[in-house]
């Protein structure tokens, strides 16, 4: 099987240092072992996606010297094929109505009753305050939150769950039942304004353009046991992940997309070239 890996930017702000260490990493594991490098532009969040920071996705990438195939696949393009996933998990009642929002959540996660809230790869665990609200019977809702039942979608699976990590040590992960009900919950899969959302969609784009390997930041590695038990629910192959170290400021802090004194864009114009990038981020200059 051809090795194929991809950089999935959302066109929100700027590119900086960090997204261009993923990129040039990404793309180095592909060509050195001749396989392919995609492009995924995950504009999901129409609120926030802009076509002039698509664009300067495109020039920046150019710049630092990758190429890609095309077309390019963009989310907003592929809503379809998240309706059908949802389709599938409402069939199977893994899937249930939310009318909580963010400050109902915080309210009931904090309430003296439950102690300290938890922090999971999604936020804060949703405490359940509607999993059994409302039936999960008759067409989808649509335009309404949905979430996973992580107790029910679990019960469903009977086989253990597990992936290749190739972080810092090669290893195989487990995904624990337990720790994914408590720790994780019922993740949204659905959110009211996108009608889908990162979780689901990154599941079945990574599916269907045939992604063997996905090279990102240490900071999705938990998220990681999310997208696996949705793929064992879905019925979708198993990438291998490599979580690779995060590019920090001088504090130590993870860059943003609003540390726009590190965009590759400035960069750029400040005179750096490629190789200068490289060797910011700790990776080896290309031969000419």
């Amino acid at each position: 099987m051809t090795f194929t890996t991809r950089f999935a930017p959302s066109p929100t702000g700027p590119l900086h240092l960090g997204h261009a260490f993923s990129a040039m990493l990404a793309y180095d594991l592909a060509m050195a072992v001749d396989g392919v490098f995609l492009l995924r532009i995950e504009d999901i969040d129409q609120s926030r996606a802009r076509a002039e920071w698509e664009q300067q996705i495109y020039d920046d990438l150019h710049w630092l010297g990758l190429t890609w195939p095309e077309p390019v696949l963009r989310q907003s393009d592929n809503l379809a094929a998240y309706d059908a996933a949802l389709d599938t998990l409402w069939a199977r009642g893994l899937l249930y109505r939310c009318d909580c929002n963010r400050r109902d959540i915080e309210a009931a996660a904090t309430a003296p009753q439950e102690g300290a809230p938890l922090i999971g790869p999604d936020g804060l665990v949703y405490p359940g305050t509607c999993r059994r609200k409302h039936p999960r019977i008759g067409p989808r809702p649509r335009g309404a939150a949905l979430r996973l039942d992580m107790s029910a979608a679990l019960d469903t699976t009977h086989k253990d769950m597990t992936f290749r990590d190739n972080a810092d040590q090669p290893r195989i992960r487990i995904v624990q039942p337990q720790t994914a009900i408590t720790h994780i919950g019922d993740v949204v899969l659905a959110r009211r304004d996108m009608g889908t959302s990162y979780h689901l969609s990154v599941v079945v784009d990574d599916a269907a353009q045939h992604i063997t390997d996905v090279v990102r930041g240490k900071d999705l590695s938990d998220a990681t046991d999310i997208h696996v038990i949705l793929q064992h629910l879905l019925g979708l192959p198993t990438p291998i992940y490599h979580h690779h170290r995060l590019i920090r400021d001088d504090t130590g802090k993870r860059l943003a997309k609003r540390d726009d004194a590190r965009a590759i864009s400035k960069y750029r114009g400040d005179g750096a070239s490629p190789d200068d990038i490289r060797a910011m981020v700790g990776l080896p200059v290309k031969p000419a």
